[in-house]
């Protein structure tokens, strides 16, 4: 866990933030996932057809993006922070499936950091890769604005 002072967030622009720790998908996450988001795709939930035709289920992309808080508070701690708040995402493409049982990390590299509404905005290059694939499962470049 990399450990930044809100004063020197500027000095992360342009650099590797870090990985974080494996987490694998189980087919509870993506049935969860699909009861709260109401998409039930069979590809998504119904094993037995997915396993037949997919070789397994996939996890829903936005499912894949929604780790991505979880996953990045694993990579950075920001000190003198009062809060801090998702943004939203300026670009999201989801590059590859991530079967059920694949195991998945964020890797996040620093774009830019800027001055704005009272705080610091942060925009990170996030990249979920698959564990065994040469292709990332989503990428995409993340905001959020903490507060000190």
């Amino acid at each position: 866990m990399r450990l930044v002072q809100y004063n020197e967030l500027e000095s992360l622009v342009g650099t590797e933030v870090g990985v974080s720790p494996w987490h694998q998908i189980t087919q509870s996450q993506i049935d969860k996932f699909a009861d709260a988001t109401g998409d039930h795709q069979w590809i998504h939930v119904d094993v037995d057809r997915a396993t037949k035709e997919l070789g397994a289920p996939i996890a829903h992309g936005y499912l894949t993006l929604s780790l991505l808080p979880m996953l990045a508070a694993q990579l950075m701690r920001v000190e003198g922070v009062q809060r801090g708040i998702n943004f939203g995402c300026n670009k999201v493409r989801f590059t590859n499936m991530v079967p059920v049982n694949s195991r998945v990390r964020l890797r996040q590299k620093c774009i830019a950091v800027e001055v704005r509404a009272g705080g610091k905005q942060v925009i990170m290059e996030s990249t979920v890769e698959i564990e065994g694939k040469d292709r990332p499962a989503c990428v995409a470049e993340s905001i959020g604005i903490l507060y000190g």
